[in-house]
């Protein structure tokens, strides 16, 4: 049985459509069963977190210089957040296949397709619905910052939302990438496999080929874990919220392609087309956008101000070539602190590794290796050097620039705390649990709502 053409659907209201898929992710077990899962494995990640930052807190108190290298998004926020990484990565799946697997498991979605709404509207509905599931389970890592700053810990506002943006994104991803593969599979099980096979090869990318030249890295940067990396180091990039906001988009669409049972593969596959075409597009425009944004509060991706506002001033072609392997501990260095911060303020640079194919150990005997080269406006000059120290004042030569005089500015002071983790495991294994259970048996005492959408809305062929 074919579904109705679209134009021909009336306009139905979609807050039915939506208590209905809320209705069904909470009365299945895979969320609570994801919520109790979650709080042993966020507790002990916070409460090793707190201990460590204690730890490197009691030494910097002794001696106040080492309490600038003291930041609560490294030491605290990102190590228990992680925890919440692997919930998602590990466990989200199979609470988003739930939102559509079970209706094709039992046939409903026969009769789902023939209410008056779009493919598209109920796979957006859906994924509402799973972003509902993520704030629910976002919850419980939420409740380890409001432990801390309880415990009279730091917070930046602006680097905190900032990450928990990427984490917002990097769920939402992932639970387009179930709807995908719910949508082109027969069962659960073999959806649940597909996805794995997303997020856990995204692992093995990480491992295997992330920070290589050329074509790996193109490859690498297909991994969805690469978009948490960078706000986990405190940066807003526009380019990354547009490339992650069209891989949302483009997965959700190919789920509504997927999704009608009448629609014949040739037709799917066809439309299956022109969403990667238009999706990879956007992704193309988005690896060009270079604007992003520090929201660290120790400006670790930035220059001082003087610096930042002078090189912003070279205007001819900057061309950086590095003789260093990509595995080179001194490569990543001068990545970190230089190469990167340049590519975010130059407006003309172009980045080059001298050999892509060199590795670490073959390049030992190569007097070029090492070096770094600088040419600017016809000038060139050499540098073995990754300290911005040395760096910066090589670079006002090329262009000859005057140095700029250091602008005054408030330095990081950093922020320690020696605080006790151990009172909050009694919330994470204790209260917690008992209040998640507590609300699973209420909603499993409250059976959902049947005929949340009322006959009148469906189509005559809705009956059986």
């Amino acid at each position: 049985m074919r579904s109705p053409e679209p134009a021909r659907l009336p306009r139905a209201p979609l807050w039915p459509l939506l208590a209905k898929e809320l209705g069904e992710m909470t009365s299945g077990r895979a969320l609570w069963t994801m919520l109790l899962l979650l709080c042993p494995l966020v507790g002990y990640s916070f409460f090793q977190a707190v201990a460590l930052y204690g730890e490197a807190s009691a030494a910097a108190l002794q001696s106040p210089v080492l309490a600038s290298g003291l930041s609560p998004l490294d030491g605290v926020l990102v190590p228990t957040l992680g925890s919440f990484y692997v919930a998602v990565t590990l466990l989200f799946p199979f609470v988003a296949i739930r939102a559509l697997g079970h209706e094709k498991e039992t046939g409903a979605l026969r009769l789902l397709v023939q209410l008056p709404y779009r493919p598209a509207t109920l796979i957006m509905v859906k994924l509402v619905a799973v972003l509902g599931a993520w704030m629910g389970a976002s919850a419980v890592a939420l409740s380890a910052l409001v432990i801390w700053t309880m415990m009279g810990g730091h917070l930046s506002a602006p680097e905190t939302l900032n990450l928990l943006l990427g984490h917002l994104l990097y769920g939402l991803l992932a639970g387009a990438v179930a709807l995908w593969a719910t949508a082109i599979s027969e069962s659960a099980a073999t959806a649940a496999i597909i996805t794995l096979a997303f997020t856990i090869g995204s692992w093995v990318l990480d491992f295997t080929v992330a920070g290589q030249p050329g074509m790996l890295a193109w490859l690498s940067a297909l991994s969805l874990t690469q978009t948490l990396h960078v706000f986990e180091q405190g940066l807003l990039s526009a380019g990354l919220l547009l490339g992650v906001a069209a891989a949302i988009a483009g997965f959700a669409a190919l789920a509504a392609v997927w999704l009608p049972p009448g629609v014949t593969p040739r037709a799917k596959l066809a439309r299956s087309a022109a969403c990667l075409a238009a999706a990879g597009l956007v992704l193309g425009i988005a690896s060009r956008i270079g604007i992003a944004v520090d929201v660290s509060e120790d400006r670790r991706n930035s220059f001082p101000l003087a610096d930042q506002r002078a090189l912003a001033r070279l205007a001819a072609p900057l061309v950086i070539t590095v003789h260093l392997a990509a595995e080179d501990p001194r490569y990543v260095d001068v990545r970190r602190n230089v190469l990167g911060k340049l590519a975010r303020i130059v407006p003309n640079l172009t980045l080059r590794l001298a050999d892509g194919r060199q590795n670490f150990a073959s390049s030992a005997d190569d007097a070029s290796y090492g070096e770094i080269e600088y040419s600017y406006a016809g000038r060139r000059d050499v540098s073995r050097s990754t300290s911005p120290r040395e760096i910066l004042p090589l670079l006002y030569d090329l262009a000859q620039l005057p140095r700029p005089t250091p602008i005054a500015a408030a330095e990081y002071p950093g922020h320690p705390l020696v605080a006790d983790g151990r009172a909050a495991l009694a919330w994470f294994l204790v209260a917690l649990p008992l209040l998640i259970g507590l609300a699973w048996w209420r909603t499993r005492r409250t059976r959902p709502a049947e005929g949340m959408l009322r006959p009148g809305q469906s189509t005559e062929g809705g009956h059986t």
